[in-house]
């Protein structure tokens, strides 16, 4: 690419008057994190079942510990109601936490919502969800996937997240 195909505002020069290019970021990540209780307004009611889009690290992983603590809570209450109302510690009703198990259901939608969400801030399609299917192996490529940091730029599934409501 010659010099002159290039905006004066991306062209440097270092002391021996060499130029040198930088290219500008297409777009900035977001600077802050979401927060829990805007992460819960988003996943809950503005996104429930809104599997366009883009979703931040910080909307899923904090809905993520919503979700674990709600339904672990659950699954302990509702074991001690079913043991004071003389269920034996042997039943199957206790390994299945009615409680636990009416939470998840009913969250079903927005985690699925939100995890292929995502999957499209880090460029994947939302049927990499199924990559769950996979044993072993898929969980490490999932978790992997979650964990990483969105693309710094749009793609083909929206903007970059501004973990703004």
């Amino acid at each position: 690419m010659q010099p002159g195909n290039i905006p004066d505002n991306q062209i440097l020069t270092n002391l021996n008057n060499n130029p040198t290019y930088f290219v500008p970021q297409a777009a900035n990540r977001p600077m802050q994190m979401m927060s829990f209780v805007d992460s819960m307004k988003t996943v809950l009611s503005l996104k429930f079942a809104e599997f366009n889009g883009r979703a931040s690290r910080s909307e899923y992983w904090w809905f993520f510990l919503f979700t674990f603590i709600c339904g672990y809570v659950l699954s302990f209450v509702g074991n001690v109601i079913l043991l004071a109302a003389g269920y034996g510690i042997d039943d199957p009703l206790l390994m299945i936490s009615p409680l636990s198990t009416l939470f998840q259901l009913i969250v079903l939608i927005p985690t699925m919502a939100v995890t292929v969400r995502r999957f499209h801030d880090v460029g994947r399609s939302g049927w990499w969800i199924l990559i769950l299917l996979v044993p072993c192996v898929g969980i490490i490529l999932y978790l992997v996937w979650l964990v990483q940091d969105g693309e710094p730029h749009d793609n083909m599934y929206g903007t970059v997240p501004t973990n703004i409501i």
